[in-house]
């Protein structure tokens, strides 16, 4: 079992760490102040100079759209090797972004690459890889306990040449970007005579298209999260050619597996790579606050939590290592297991370490002088992103006790 990076990979590697540690932290502060100055939901004219300034200088080096693994269009890396480049990109916000390799596009371009029609890929999969729009994929349901994706009842109704759709989505990231021009939206097709798993289906809608109503940004733990945005949407017998369905009605299940599953893994990398950039702040802090006379990371329980913090995220890197090196054996229903296994522990794993930054920080950690909160409500939202862990758990816990019966579990 290889989990290590090619000489090549690695040097790319390299030059991706001194981008984000030379060029791009060093803009982090200022690109976000400007949040709020106008409109919350457009770019000020200093932050799309930072941005597409980075972007820019990122192309240029040919560092850019690592995600497209085992791609003639990108650099052929395995999910493993991609691992440690989604860890780096994860210590600062913009990371991945600047290498266009943020979320939810990857999994869209991925949607785009492996399942869509040519004029698709010369709509909307062209302009994404060059990072000139942006897109939202919907699939989570305000009426609906949606990590059940049976129950995704949002209507698709043929009606000619087209597909009419009605019902709302929410927490659909990346819908408030100015820049987002195309969702790719779950919906419910087929009569009662369909079999359940035959009913979901996936299908392209532009984010201009006539019926299309955002009612409201959602907020996660107060914050709406501008310009990028978790937005509530309502399709009012919105119209879309009939040419827009992706492979076909029924097949929504086999695409989501193909998109989710590397998608729930590049999160995991990105939060081992939070819990890193954690680790640093707190021991920086530790040695230079001092009280009682000694530095902090001298008092109380404080080498035991640094310790413990190390160890904890070398386990949840071997681990997404190991889950990569599945995806990477090419056998889905294998990787399955492994990929839930990663998707509860490695946040579970970034917010205990987050937390005690936090707490090494005192009343700097929780206020906006220290990214720190900013970091915690984020990972924290991993918990219930592309499934909840109880859900994660339990498949789990199905194949485990898949070894020793034979019954249904």
């Amino acid at each position: 079992m290889d989990l290590g990076l090619r000489p090549q990979s690695a040097k790319l590697l390299e030059d991706v760490k001194a981008m984000i540690r030379d060029e791009i932290m060093p803009l982090e502060d200022e690109y976000h102040a400007e949040i709020g100055k106008g409109d919350r939901w457009s770019y000020t004219e200093r932050q799309a100079e930072i941005l597409e300034g980075l972007k820019a200088k990122a192309k240029e080096r040919g560092l850019w759209n690592f995600w497209l693994t085992d791609s003639d269009k990108g650099f052929g890396l395995s999910t493993v090797e991609y691992a440690y480049f989604a860890e780096e990109m994860g210590k600062t916000p913009m990371g991945a972004e600047v290498f266009n390799c943020s979320a939810p596009d990857t999994g869209n371009m991925e949607v785009f690459e492996r399942y869509g029609s040519e004029a698709m890929k010369e709509r909307w999969l062209k302009p994404l890889l060059e990072g000139e729009i942006r897109s939202a994929y919907l699939m989570t349901e305000p009426d609906e306990a949606s990590s059940d994706a049976t129950n995704i009842s949002m209507s698709c109704v043929r009606d000619g040449d087209d597909y009419l759709l009605n019902g709302e989505k929410w927490w659909s990231s990346g819908a408030g970007d100015p820049r987002c021009k195309v969702y790719i939206v779950m919906v419910k097709t087929g009569g009662e005579e369909v079999r359940t798993y035959n009913r979901q289906s996936m299908i392209v809608v532009p984010a201009d298209a006539e019926g299309v109503e955002v009612l409201r940004p959602m907020h996660v733990y107060g914050d709406d999260d501008a310009p990028h945005g978790h937005m509530h949407i309502r399709f009012n017998d919105v119209r879309v050619p009939a040419e827009n369905i992706i492979l076909g009605e029924g097949r929504g299940f086999e695409i989501a597996q193909g998109r989710l599953g590397p998608g729930r893994i590049h999160h995991c990398m990105r939060a081992i790579g939070q819990a890193e950039a954690a680790l640093e702040m707190m021991c920086r802090r530790g040695l230079e606050r001092v009280a009682f006379g000694k530095p902090i990371a001298q008092l109380g329980a404080n080498y035991d939590i640094i310790a413990n913090a190390r160890m904890e995220i070398e386990q949840a890197r071997l681990l997404c290592l190991k889950t990569a090196w599945m995806m990477d054996q090419g056998d889905a229903r294998a990787a399955a297991p492994w990929i839930s296994q990663i998707k509860v522990v490695a946040p579970l794993m970034s917010i205990k370490v987050i937390d005690e930054a936090v707490q090494m920080f005192g009343a700097q950690g929780i206020s906006q002088d220290a990214r720190l909160a900013s970091m915690w409500k984020h990972v924290r939202t991993l918990r219930l992103a592309d499934g909840p862990d109880a859900v994660h758990r339990r498949q789990v816990a199905r194949t485990e006790l898949r070894k020793y019966t034979q019954e249904k579990v």
